[in-house]
């Protein structure tokens, strides 16, 4: 042998001292979990506040009826392993070989070499590629259940798919394992550090790090575009910027982000600001900051966030500016929120809103996406009990949800680097971002699910009431400039789609590459993405099948066509705006308090 060859190979580790490592650190963390869970009903709900085990029993007991169907699942299954057997076997043999199930585009699980040119691995890869496919595609075909219920079932056995990638286990992923094997097992002592400073970090709940939470600063290297907070209140901050042009518009723009997460998602960097950009475009742009809730806001209702946070910051952009009315923009629920608003306005005859924007916006929630695997009447109590004692819904909640929504990409793969690879998670401002989650008012947020998600009461006419006003949407008459994001699992773009036929006002419809965030924040010059319209359809849009068929794609960013959208309705060109120096006073600098106060 040689022994230069044999010295450079790395030594198999010793997994017995390994393991035991592993077994203190678990038991280490063991009290907190038994602390959380020490209430035995607060533990049944933390078990499955969910309510996955009734949608799994359910889908159970109607497959039991349907015994023929579940043959026939079966021996497919068994010919697809034979066919990936015979495939090996092939491949062993030195004979060419077609893959029988290759990853989907985009699935970064597989990436490594080795997935496909190890022949154990490829037949890790393939075997479990076919099992989860057919897991799937056998429980989104059992018969007899309400539409509901199917869609949960869809949902959590996908995510019970991705759970058990073999890329998340340290003998079947190959990167895992060549890390063990080369560091001796350090990899694996690092990433149960990891994993206690998470468990730590969330106080008993695993809190899983996604980005430095060192490297970013709120108002030092991010969320930098110059301003002054210029009037406040319970529920908000509004932020006027500075100009940056020699002259303005008219009329001035009002931003109103979701509440769910803080507003700098339009802020963060000056490449990547949409806020930043709309000012250098000559805009006079206010944005609503919410408040982070506490234990004051948990009787805060969806009614007030309208007359205190939407209503009080068109009183002060008219206040500031001297402009009769203004353009908005609304962001997801905020955006659902300003649709409710104009209804209302529509109804008292208040015409101070005029062009209104909405970024991934939902008001018809009768096909809402994923999200709405979370909502039914025994999750809504167990969610309304977690309320309870404090009055809000801790942010890390949501930020669980969301992410639920990408498992693959936002929880397994950070598993997968943190924990079993062992490495720092890097700087990443969009990330940094996702994990400043924001408090839920209890009031606030079961109205909106039970009210939008579960009931989809905004569309049904004098069904729900604002401020002793019922809310018909087919008021709302403003044009709108509406944006889906194609590949958007919170808001899907044909749920967004829907609001084209509840207003009554001419829309102009457009379809963004990406999601719900980088759909939305795709500046001019960063060449990614795309975006679809179709012109002949603008004002008065048809169906949804009609639209994609006549719809036109464009390279890059949507931005400037919005803006040569909101131009001809922003006024004539006046003189800046400076913050602080008209009727209201600055409070203090943007980007304000209320976006630093941390859940």
């Amino acid at each position: 042998m040689n022994t230069e060859q044999s010295s450079n190979r790395p030594a198999f580790p010793d997994m017995a001292q390994i393991s035991q490592e592993i077994l203190e650190m678990t038991r280490r963390n063991q009290e907190t979990f038994i602390e959380a869970l020490a209430n035995p009903m607060d533990a049944m709900r933390k078990l499955d506040p969910l309510n996955i085990g009734g949608t799994m029993t359910e889908a159970a007991q109607h497959m039991r009826f349907d015994p023929a169907r579940m043959v026939q699942a079966n021996l497919e299954l068994w010919q697809k392993h034979m066919a990936l057997w015979q495939s090996v076997a092939q491949k062993m043999a030195g004979q060419a070989s077609q893959p029988v199930a290759r990853p989907e585009r985009g699935d970064r699980r597989f990436l490594d070499p080795e997935w496909d040119t190890n022949p154990l691995f490829d037949f890790i890869k393939q075997s479990y590629l076919i099992t989860s496919r057919w897991l799937v595609s056998t429980m989104a075909t059992v018969q007899g259940l309400d539409d509901r219920t199917a869609r949960k079932l869809d949902f959590y056995t996908r995510q019970f798919a991705d759970a058990f990638s073999p890329s998340n286990f340290i003998w079947t992923n190959p990167e895992v394992l060549r890390a063990t094997m080369t560091t001796q097992g350090d990899n694996l002592r690092r990433g149960m550090e990891n994993f206690r400073r998470d468990v730590e970090r969330g106080q008993g709940s695993l809190q899983m790090t996604q980005s430095d939470l060192t490297a970013f600063e709120i108002g030092r290297n991010i969320v930098l575009t110059p301003g002054k907070v210029v009037f406040q209140n319970d529920i908000i901050q509004l932020i006027q910027y500075a100009p940056s042009t020699p002259d303005v518009y008219a009329r001035p723009l009002v931003i109103v982000p979701p509440w769910i997460n803080k507003y700098y998602i339009l802020d963060l960097t000056a490449e990547k600001s949409f806020v930043r950009w709309a000012v250098s475009r000559g805009y006079t742009v206010f944005l609503v900051s919410w408040v982070n809730p506490d234990e004051r806001h948990a009787e805060k209702s969806f009614e007030d966030y309208m007359t205190e946070g939407i209503l009080a910051a068109v009183d002060a952009a008219i206040r500031v500016t001297g402009s009769p009315d203004v353009n908005m923009i609304g962001y997801c629920i905020g955006g659902t929120l300003l649709a409710a608003t104009l209804a209302y306005m529509a109804t008292k005859d208040d015409k101070r809103i005029n062009a209104v924007t909405f970024f991934a916006t939902q008001v018809d929630f009768s096909e809402p996406g994923d999200l709405q695997a979370f909502i039914d009447e025994r999750q809504l109590s167990n969610l309304d009990k977690m309320m309870e004692d404090k009055g809000y819904l801790e942010g890390e909640a949501m930020f669980t949800a969301f992410n639920m929504l990408r498992a693959n990409d936002l929880i397994w793969s950070f598993y997968v680097h943190n924990y079993l690879l062992g490495r720092d998670p890097v700087p990443f401002d969009l990330l940094f971002w996702n994990a400043d989650p924001t408090r839920m008012p209890r009031k606030t947020h079961m109205y909106y699910l039970r009210e939008m998600y579960l009931k989809n009461n905004l569309v049904k006419p004098g069904s729900i009431e604002l401020a002793g006003v019922p809310i018909d949407l087919s008021l709302v008459s403003n044009p709108v400039y509406l944006l889906g994001s194609r590949e958007d699992h919170i808001a899907p773009y044909s749920s967004v789609f829907k609001m084209c036929h509840h207003i009554s006002g001419p829309v102009r419809f457009v379809l963004a590459g990406s999601g719900h965030i980088a759909g939305v924040i795709n500046p001019p010059g960063g060449a990614k993405y795309q975006y679809w319209d179709n012109k002949a359809q603008d004002g008065h849009v048809g169906e949804l099948d009609d639209w994609l068929a006549g719809a036109t794609e464009h390279p890059g960013s949507w931005w400037p066509d919005w803006d040569a959208w909101l131009a001809p309705r922003s006024g004539e060109r006046v003189p800046p705006r400076v913050p602080g120096e008209g009727p209201l006073p600055a409070l203090e600098d943007a980007p304000g308090s209320y976006v630093k106060t941390v859940s």
